[in-house]
């Protein structure tokens, strides 16, 4: 097998990657790398000691966003997760970036982290920051991507995307967090995320995911 994938399933960029992968239907190996005191030897794949890292054959890489484009573009055999014109392509970068820079913070590094992580570490949850995360930083956020969306099935174009897989992402460790989106406020988002969710590529790796949060809980 020459394709391995080194981080952790809780990872939203973990997951956003393990999803490009069922997406291609690509065979790897997940090598467990957590994202807090990695070996020294990780640091030559990432030196920023960041997961994911991906090698296939003999190139290593890091970076969600810059493995994803690459499985992409180097295994061509399924509709194009980037889009299919410049237009598109350029669409489904900012929407990932936004997801990943404007959504994490909220949706992962703090719901999610309070709720999860904080005690696995013997740490108090923070639920004042939780709160002010879901009442105040977030809605904004979605109120976006509802717009954006509209009455679309997808971000861009007719098909799932990059886009689509990296919003999702970040939803699903808000509700590991013990957080679902407002189907009242936002529809069509909750709509977007349940279809990515039961799709193929995803439904089969959350049964593993809830499995090691019982086993953190």
């Amino acid at each position: 097998m020459s394709i391995i994938l080194y981080g952790v399933p809780l990872s939203p960029y973990v997951r956003k990657v393990r999803v490009c992968l069922a997406h291609k239907q690509l065979d790897y190996k997940l090598e467990i790398v957590s994202p807090f005191n990695q070996p020294d030897w990780f640091l030559e794949l990432n030196p920023l000691g960041r997961i994911p890292a991906l090698k296939d054959d003999e190139l290593s890489l890091a970076d969600s966003s810059v493995i994803c484009q690459y499985l992409d573009e180097k295994y061509p055999n399924s509709a194009s997760l980037l889009g299919d014109t410049i237009e598109q392509r350029a669409a489904v970068r900012w929407l990932e970036k936004y997801a990943d820079y404007e959504l994490a913070p909220f949706a992962t590094f703090t719901v999610f982290q309070q709720r999860i992580i904080a005690p696995t570490m013997q740490k108090p949850t923070d639920e004042a920051l939780v709160q002010s995360a879901l009442n105040e930083k977030l809605p904004p956020l979605f109120d976006y991507l509802e717009d954006y969306l509209g009455d679309n099935e997808f971000f861009v174009g007719e098909s799932l995307t990059l886009a689509d897989i990296a919003v999702s992402c970040q939803l699903m460790n808000m509700e590991h967090g013990g957080e679902q989106l407002d189907e009242s406020r936002w529809p069509n988002l909750a709509a977007l995320h349940s279809r990515v969710k039961q799709g193929t590529a995803m439904h089969t790796m959350l049964e593993g995911e809830q499995k090691i949060l019982a086993s953190l809980k």
